[in-house]
């Protein structure tokens, strides 16, 4: 009988630790060299898992048991007095907001117009959103929305877009994103109504799959209509963990993966995005939300202060949220703005602090990486040509300003981080910044197969469409139609043993 080698199942405390020591002298040289090329290229051997794949998070691998707690993990390489500012931050990530005024003059502000009461309504447990089960008054949609944005109009609006100090143009009454929730006394924006359609697609072996189809309107409407060439585009919460480390990998890296005309004729042809930074007050590399369209993670929770909760931060003043010129009752409500945070809500301190919580989320440890059917599952996704997009390995630079933990770091997030075509039926039709109707960020796959056990489902994709992982494949088209094809074609035994790869990561 074959004994356990050490890698099966998730690896254990002593082993992790063995492993990070040698990672680490591995990547002690400091700036990038001519050998990370070597390290962080694709492998052609699939006998075994490869060295380190076992943390994909290098040095900050969760080292805690794969359970419903897996994605709420601080940093493994933190210290103690950091462990205190990750737990404070945690607790502005749970906090639950009420309207002003209120006796806790610190938490009061939300809405008027909001779509959840915290963070973490929307991330449970730091995990992955989903659709609603069925429509209002049936479900609440909490951990998913609409934005919304209209065609520039105006020449002022189109310079806007031109210059990058705009990656949409909100729908004049309705905003940027659709509110379902009010404060007492003010009326919701509307409701999110989804209709199925179910597509059956046939595999190899006359197996059939049946895709959802999903169309969305607007009902309920308590401000007049939208704005006769809204966009609308639905939107699950991501999940939250490794963020710290896509911000840490360098630029230029990102940069040199690009094909925007697809010069090497292979039918890829990743783009970056560039966007408005409120942090960092210039255009700047989109790396957050479905899009690429947020370029730190102090700029993305800002931003879901401001949309998904109603709270002013200091990147976004003004206590009222998304609230428009036309909703005058909206704009007229207390606000929480006080002198003691700096005429906010949200102080900078509050700000910083849930932006180190979300920046210093684990990656758990991988599991059954020397299964004989994950490695199996591993070749059959590269050689599906999958990793095109779905980029393996990273280095991350050299001490990146604030992020200490996230220095020199070897991760495996299978994310190239640049937008690509994916087809007719994923296609928004709703640019943002650079990103068109029909392109989407390559989203890291890292714990991905944890999805079930954290968040207590299995709907993947920027809507929550697929019900499944072979479902989420099966509805890519565009730059990666080739690589579905080859996945719909396999044996269903091939078929099964990328999914155990994928339900690994």
């Amino acid at each position: 009988m074959r004994k356990k080698g050490p890698h099966r199942g998730a690896a254990g405390p002593f082993i992790l630790s063995l492993a990070l020591c040698a990672a680490a002298s591995v990547l002690s040289g400091g700036a990038a060299t001519a050998g990370d090329a070597d390290i962080v290229r694709p492998t052609t051997d699939f006998s075994r898992p490869e060295k380190y794949e076992a943390l994909p998070a290098g040095a900050l691998t969760s080292r805690k048991l794969a359970n419903t707690d897996a994605f709420s993990q601080s940093s493994a390489n933190m210290s103690f007095e950091k462990e205190l500012q990750f737990k404070i931050g945690n607790g502005f990530f749970k906090r639950l907001w009420v309207s002003a005024p209120a006796s806790t003059k610190s938490a009061d502000g939300l809405g008027p117009l909001f779509n959840a009461r915290s963070c973490q309504r929307c991330h449970l447990k730091d995990g992955r959103g989903h659709p609603p089960a069925a429509n209002w008054p049936g479900d609440n949609a909490i951990s998913m929305f609409l934005r919304l944005s209209i065609p520039p109009e105006t020449d002022e609006q189109k310079k806007l877009i031109a210059s990058g100090r705009a990656s949409v143009i909100p729908d004049p009454v309705y905003g940027g994103q659709l509110q379902d929730f009010a404060i007492q006394g003010h009326k919701a924006e509307g409701r999110m109504h989804i209709d199925y359609r179910e597509v059956p697609v046939t595999l190899a072996g006359g197996e059939t799959v049946s895709l959802r189809e999903p169309t969305y309107r607007a009902t309920d409407l308590n401000y007049g209509p939208m704005h006769p060439k809204v966009m609308m585009s639905p939107r699950v919460a991501p999940q939250m963990i490794g963020l710290g480390l896509l911000e840490a990998v360098d630029e230029t890296h990102i940069r040199a993966l690009a094909d925007p005309d697809d010069s090497d004729k292979d039918g890829i042809s990743g783009r970056v995005n560039r966007v408005w930074s409120p942090t960092l007050q210039k255009v700047a590399l989109g790396r957050f939300g479905w899009k690429a369209g947020v370029a730190t993670i102090r700029d993305q929770s800002s931003g879901a202060f401001l949309g998904d909760i109603g709270i002013s931060t200091p990147l976004h003043p003004g206590g009222w949220g998304d609230c428009t010129d036309g909703q005058i009752a909206c704009r007229e409500a207390p606000t929480g703005d006080s002198p003691d945070q700096g005429n906010v809500e949200a102080s900078e301190k509050v700000l910083d602090l849930v932006a180190f919580y979300s920046r210093n989320l684990a990656v758990p440890a991988r599991r059954d990486l020397d299964a004989p059917k994950v490695l199996a599952g591993k070749k059959a996704f590269y050689e599906a040509g999958c990793i095109a997009c779905h980029r393996p390995k990273f280095i991350t630079r050299r001490n990146p300003p604030g992020l200490p933990e996230q220095s020199r770091q070897l991760i495996w997030p299978y994310t190239d981080l640049l937008l690509h075509d994916m087809g007719d039926g994923l296609a928004d039709n709703r640019p943002e910044a650079d990103a068109d109707g029909r392109e989407w960020k390559t989203p890291p796959l890292w714990g991905i197969g944890l999805t079930e056990t954290v968040s207590g489902h299995t709907f993947f994709l920027h809507d929550g469409r697929a019900r499944n992982l072979t479902e989420a494949i099966l509805w890519h088209g565009g730059e990666a139609e080739a690589a579905r094809e080859r996945f719909r074609n396999l044996p269903k035994a091939d078929r099964d043993a990328m999914i155990a790869f994928l339900n690994s990561l």
